[in-house]
């Protein structure tokens, strides 16, 4: 498949079958994950993959949007590997970096046939302490993945509306 129409034809899954992902498929979605660009490398990322009954119940207790995915991965950022600005004070690449290596996976996940959507919507106080996270691990994002149900189809106001590249680029 190329690029475009794999970017064209993804969308955000909501609705999830119970069939299980294959190990081999978890393992490229994870290579993804692997390969994507960090900041000067420093791959900051940290990934639990959520699907004991006992995770999934918690995560689904502290947000609406894990939706009915069998696994839900929860991407963090570990603070003391993050490449941090010498020029801007404050500002580090973390969480931009974990949302990379997300769309990434969810990309990868997409090409074997798998949905998933990206996520906010958590307090990630909470769920740091839900899951007992070091204090130098960063709560960024969700993605509830799994075969989507065959009810799943695209939401059809945000699916297919774009803004043109004319409004969305501008060249100097």
């Amino acid at each position: 498949m190329e690029f475009l129409e794999l970017a064209a034809g993804r969308y955000s899954v909501r609705a999830f079958s119970d069939r299980p992902i294959e190990p081999e498929k978890m393992e490229k979605i994870l290579k993804a994950g692997q390969l994507a660009p960090t900041a000067v490398n420093f791959q900051p990322q940290k990934i639990y993959i959520l699907k004991s009954d006992e995770a999934i119940e918690k995560i689904r207790t502290l947000t609406q949007f894990a939706y009915d995915a069998p696994v839900v991965l929860l991407f963090c950022a570990d603070t003391s590997k993050v490449w941090k600005s010498p020029t801007e004070h404050g500002y580090d690449t973390g969480e931009m970096d974990v949302s990379i290596v997300c769309i990434h996976m969810m990309l990868e996940a997409w090409e074997l046939g798998i949905g998933s959507v990206w996520v906010r919507g958590f307090d990630s106080r909470k769920v740091a302490k839900a899951f007992e996270l070091p204090g130098h691990i960063k709560p960024v994002c969700l993605l509830p993945i799994g075969y989507p149900s065959a009810e799943s189809k695209p939401y059809a106001p945000w699916h297919d509306t774009y803004r043109s590249i004319e409004e969305m680029v501008k060249e100097l």
